[in-house]
């Protein structure tokens, strides 16, 4: 790493206590990270949870020192460019070679957009994408281990988990190398590739989030790279290799933008996201730095890749598809899969909500287990669009309901505040247009989101259809955040036999109804017309229109009781010993 001289000024005294505070950032963040193999290895899964909300808020804590401090270095420069241009050469010069460089370069942009609050991009005082290359810091020994094949994949397999990095036994090593191995050489039998492979690339750090353990990799098969994760659990009873998972859309599953992130000490972030890529060509970039836990940059790598998609004569923000929002107004851009959500200065009459409320809603989804059901977000604030890239009708509909939101100068549209979400297809238009066994798939996994949420102490608020989406691999989410709650701050009542006719015919309530009050008995009609999928979500989740399931799950959520979320299907589960 190349030294910067110390430099007498206040620019220089500035950029120090920046790169002062990343070292803090980085050493705080690693030492969270570090605590996840013991945490593994003891069961501690409680601890898990508190080290990932713990993680979570560390970034924006920092920062916020950070920034003050910088801003009293600087003293009355600090709002004036020129102090700020000479800041990023002598940071440049302080973090050149680091192997993280780029998470510098991000935190560095995160100073300045605090205390400048920068419009738009400004690269004279925030590091780009061309700036990468000069930092440099992706060089170095590869991120991954090389397990030479050979005639068996069991041995292979075996040598794998032996090398696993755990003090906690296992509970039959040589059953879960046999067992991984049978499953994959039925992979490779299906895809009409050879059942040996000639060698394993496997990272070289283990994957942690929540009670589960994963081993990520690839076999490499003649001239074909098989994705390899290898998905561990820690019953009591020793660790078990719970589920192999060899093809790309069961890796991007487990790394997907609906999971909690994960906890994994990563010495060259970049070179680890581009041997992610590999078995995960469809992942965006920005979504795998997510995934390892540096959210911020993969805020930074989405920005950058929009900036370079709206070059194309395509990229044009549409109205997004959907019934429209009584909090929210929304617009897309399709061909880039990404859907932007500003809030409204006014709310429709049917929200008793507030801005406040809402964007709680946001951060408590950021720093909460999102178990694969609720859609991560990203927060940005002065974003800078080119007036052409808007529809007709799109800009119009943003000045008119979120104005203190949005200015137009010239040919150049601010957006001052809104929340980033993957375009995934509106609940209630999948089930509209699928054939009728996929419609029936999405009814049935609707539910099941709505008890996996329940599960993690989540409760939408707000169950309509049209506030779920369904991913590309079929999967059945949560995304508008409007009414969102923790379930144990809700009081599900069984709703008032009427006293009189009068009262059965009234059109509001004529009994007391809290802020937090929820009548299950009410959700079905309001959510599915009478037919074919009601019956079929009744069928099995006739459950949810009661009082007792849902005081039950929050009995169980201040118990403490904490349940298992595995980003793969049931049938993936290897056998265990009798």
């Amino acid at each position: 790493m190349q030294a910067m001289p110390r430099i007498d000024s206040d620019a220089g005294r500035a950029a120090e206590t920046v790169a002062a505070g990343f070292e803090l950032y980085g050493r705080r963040f690693r030492q969270i990270t570090g605590r996840a193999p013991t945490r593994f290895e003891r069961r501690e899964w409680h601890a898990v949870r508190q080290d990932a909300a713990e993680r979570i808020r560390l970034y924006e804590r920092v920062v916020a020192r950070v920034a003050a401090d910088a801003r009293r270095v600087l003293g009355p420069r600090a709002d004036g460019r020129e102090a700020w241009a000479a800041m990023k050469a002598a940071y440049a010069a302080r973090v050149a070679g680091r192997p993280d460089a780029e998470i510098a370069a991000t935190f560095f942009n995160s100073i300045t957009r605090r205390v400048r609050a920068t419009v738009g991009v400004d690269p004279g005082i925030e590091f780009v994408a061309a700036d990468d290359a000069a930092l440099g810091g992706g060089a170095g020994a590869p991120p991954f281990a090389t397990y030479p094949g050979g005639d068996s994949l069991r041995d292979l397999m075996e040598r794998i988990l032996r090398g696993l990095p755990f003090a906690a036994a296992f509970e039959d090593l040589a059953w879960d190398a046999h067992h991984a191995a049978a499953a994959l050489e039925a992979h490779l039998a299906r895809a009409g590739l050879p059942r040996v492979a000639a060698a394993a690339e496997v990272l070289r750090p283990v994957f942690y989030r929540n009670k589960g353990a994963y081993v990520v990799g690839r076999l490499l098969v003649g001239p074909t790279a098989v994705p390899l994760v290898l998905a561990l659990l820690h019953p009591a009873r020793g660790v078990v290799v719970d589920a192999v998972l060899p093809t790309s859309d069961e890796a991007s599953i487990v790394f997907g933008f609906t999971r909690a992130y994960f906890h994994v000490a990563l010495e060259r972030p970049a070179a680890a996201v581009a041997f992610l890529s590999s078995i995960m060509p469809l992942k965006h970039v920005d979504e795998l730095y997510t995934a390892v836990g540096q959210k911020k940059h993969g805020k930074t790598e989405l920005f950058r890749a929009l900036q370079r998609h709206l070059e194309r004569p395509d990229a044009v923000f549409e109205p997004a598809v959907g019934d429209k929002g009584l909090v929210m107004t929304v617009f897309a851009l399709p061909s880039f899969g990404l859907v932007f959500k500003v809030i409204r200065d006014i709310f429709g009459p049917a929200k008793n909500v507030t801005r406040r409320a809402v964007v709680d809603g946001y951060h408590l989804v950021f720093a909460h287990d999102r178990v694969g059901r609720l859609a991560d977000a990203q927060e940005y604030e002065s974003l800078e669009f080119p007036r052409a890239r808007f529809a007709p009708g799109v800009l119009d509909e943003l000045l008119r309901d979120a104005p203190s939101a949005i200015e137009v100068h010239g040919d150049r549209v601010t957006v001052r505040h809104c929340y980033t979400e993957r375009l995934v297809t509106p609940l209630n238009l999948f089930l509209a247009r699928a054939a009728p066994a996929a419609a029936r798939d999405a009814i049935l996994d609707y539910g099941h989101a709505v008890k996996d949420m329940a599960a993690a102490n989540i409760f939408a608020g707000d169950l309509l259809l049209k506030n779920f989406g369904v991913t590309r691999h079929g999967r059945v989410i949560f995304y508008d955040y409007d009414e969102l709650c923790l379930l144990t701050d809700c009081r599900f009542r069984a709703l008032p036999e009427p006293r009189t006719a009068e009262d059965e015919l009234a059109a509001e309530p004529w009994f007391y109804v809290g802020d937090r009050d929820v009548f299950p008995e009410e959700f079905l009609p309001f959510v599915l017309p009478p037919g074919v999928l009601r019956d079929v979500f009744l069928s099995a989740h006739r459950d949810l229109l009661t009082v007792a399931w849902w005081t039950d799950m929050q009995e169980r959520q201040r118990a403490g009781e904490l349940v298992d979320f595995m980003p793969y299907r049931p049938e993936r589960r290897l056998p265990r010993p009798a």
